[in-house]
């Protein structure tokens, strides 16, 4: 959650404007505050800052893009992921105030903007991040991995440069490196350990299109434009997604689109400087955000959100793998996914709902034979914050539905849904031992702010099979037990996080989650876990 920290009023920045743009486009004078600590923002509504005002947000001081009113919260809804002081992707970063140098107040400032001509129409900024993750598995995938007591540690570097060639191109490039240990381990690949790569490496051009603020990106990049709940950043193994290809958009006053269409990076841990495409694996559609004006919510004034997309992938290996009736048929998948999500957020109430139907064919690799797919998900989290508590607390509920699709019969419709591109990681549940395939969870929130610099929140997702003819699965198979499995009922996960803002540069992150499993699933041999993790983050 992105939660702006409030610094003891000596050190407190407080910087003063000519003039400010607003979100709703007008201006607004005066001196701006802004706070000199903003937490590592998540996706969604939840995960939204709450103690920023409009002003803060809006130039000189916002490191948000030029996207108006789609900079609202965490600026997700302009489609380049949430951003707080810093961003999921710093591409998406825009460090432009600093070239006014009254309005430096940090070390690290002098590296965001460094001026390479006298008009300071050539700038280059400077990104970094190191990440060390820690954590704990009693009886890791409910038991049926081994060792058990496992620990782990990884370590990943990201760090790159953004180099601004006037008003309309750019070139950003960022490298990285990755490595992992611990004991009793298990599990170490090509997500987790990387020699010394590239990971994004870009060229940007915008302009002015038909009245719209346009551009087009081409090369090797991060993509966030879609449902976090559907394709995110893979954050928690250290190897984030890249993606190659080519991606445009345009933004209007209260409508942007976007189209795309990218082959997956296919990592390699063994050698520097040799990852290549993997052509096998591909992400293409396009997307439309409609922001209307503000409704109103009693006294309040919400801002909401509506997407319409179309997110297409084709892959093949385990991840599109089907279920049969005692295990999985390998082969090649095509899924066509067309969705909406509807989110917003007022003072006090936040909410998101948005809805998939997956189509496509799935192919077997021996015989090539196609069958077709049908499936779908249903994703809501709604809730209420007390902003006049000295807590700041968020109540609410999180109900997730992921279509199953019996698994005995080898000919018909395939009713799997798959997501196989890194949902965010801590949407359903901490583990991340169930896959949204075949899934129904129901869960509440609670999340209370003591302080501007400390957020803690509890879930507890309830889980049961939606189809109970057809397997419960990991991230990347599904689950195989000693004995046969019957019921519907999977178990459910008390879990905590705690978020410590340090500082603006240091964020701790701790979670700890108790996997109970049902009486049905210990039957069949699965068993009861407990689950903890720790971040560490650098960031400038």
């Amino acid at each position: 959650m992105c939660i702006p920290a409030r610094a003891p009023a000596a050190d407190t920045a407080r910087t003063t404007a000519p003039v400010a743009i607003q979100h709703d486009g007008k201006q607004a004078t005066g001196p701006v505050s802004r706070p000199p600590i903003q937490t590592f923002p998540h996706a969604g509504p939840v995960g939204q800052p709450r103690r920023l005002t409009p002003a803060q947000l809006a130039a000189p001081t916002s490191t948000h893009g030029p996207w108006g009113v789609f900079n609202a919260g965490n600026g997700e809804s302009a489609g380049f992921g949430p951003i707080g002081r810093y961003g999921v992707n710093p591409a998406a970063e825009n460090w432009q105030y600093l070239r006014n140098p009254h309005l430096h107040d940090d070390p690290f400032d002098a590296l965001k903007f460094i001026p390479l001509n006298r008009s300071g129409t050539i700038w280059l900024t400077f990104s970094g991040e190191t990440r060390v993750r820690n954590w704990f598995e009693q009886r890791p995938n409910l038991g049926t991995r081994s060792p058990n007591d496992s620990g782990r540690m990884s370590i990943r570097n990201l760090y790159g440069a953004d180099l601004h060639l006037g008003e309309h191109v750019r070139l950003f490039t960022q490298l990285i490196n990755a490595d992992s240990a611990g004991w009793s381990a298990y599990g170490y690949n090509t997500t987790y350990r990387k020699r010394l790569d590239v990971q994004q490496a870009f060229l940007e051009l915008t302009g002015r299109v038909a009245g719209a603020h346009a551009g087009f990106i081409f090369g090797r990049q991060q993509f966030l434009d879609a449902p976090s709940y559907i394709l995110y950043a893979r954050e928690t193994p250290s190897v984030p997604l890249s993606w190659n290809g080519f991606r445009t958009y345009a933004f209007w006053p209260r409508i942007r689109i976007d189209a795309y269409d990218f082959v997956q990076t296919n990592d390699s841990y063994t050698s520097m400087f040799r990852d290549t495409e993997n052509y096998q694996n591909r992400l293409y559609g396009f997307n439309t955000t409609w922001a209307p004006g503000p409704i109103a919510v009693g006294r309040e004034r919400m801002q909401s959100f509506l997407d319409l997309f179309y997110i297409g992938y084709k892959l093949a290996g385990s991840a599109a793998a089907i279920p049969t009736a005692t295990k999985s048929a390998s082969g090649a998948t095509t899924r066509n996914n067309f969705g909406f999500r509807w989110h917003g957020s007022a003072p006090s109430f936040e909410f998101s709902v948005g809805g998939v139907w997956q189509g496509g064919t799935f192919n077997y690799a021996t015989t090539n034979r196609a069958r077709d797919v049908s499936a779908f998900a249903v994703n809501s989290i709604i809730g209420y914050r007390h902003t006049p508590s000295p807590l700041h607390p968020f109540m609410g509920v999180q109900a997730d539905i992921y279509s199953g699709g019996d698994a005995a019969p080898t000919r018909g419709t395939v009713g799997t849904y798959i997501a196989p591109y890194s949902p965010q990681t801590n949407y359903l549940d901490t583990t991340t031992y169930i896959a949204p395939s075949n899934l129904v969870s129901l869960s509440p929130v609670l999340r209370i702010t003591p302080r501007d610099y400390v957020s803690f929140q509890l879930k507890a997702p309830f889980m049961w099979r939606e189809d109970a003819n057809a397997p419960i699965f990991t991230s990347s198979a599904r689950y195989t037990f000693p004995r046969p499995y019957n019921g519907g009922f999977i178990g459910v996960v008390p879990q905590a996080a705690l978020s410590l803002q340090l500082n603006r540069h240091l964020n701790w992150t701790q979670y700890v989650a108790r996997f109970v499993t049902s009486n049905g699933l210990k039957a069949a041999g699965a068993s009861d876990g407990t689950y903890y993790q720790s971040n560490f983050v650098f960031r400038f």
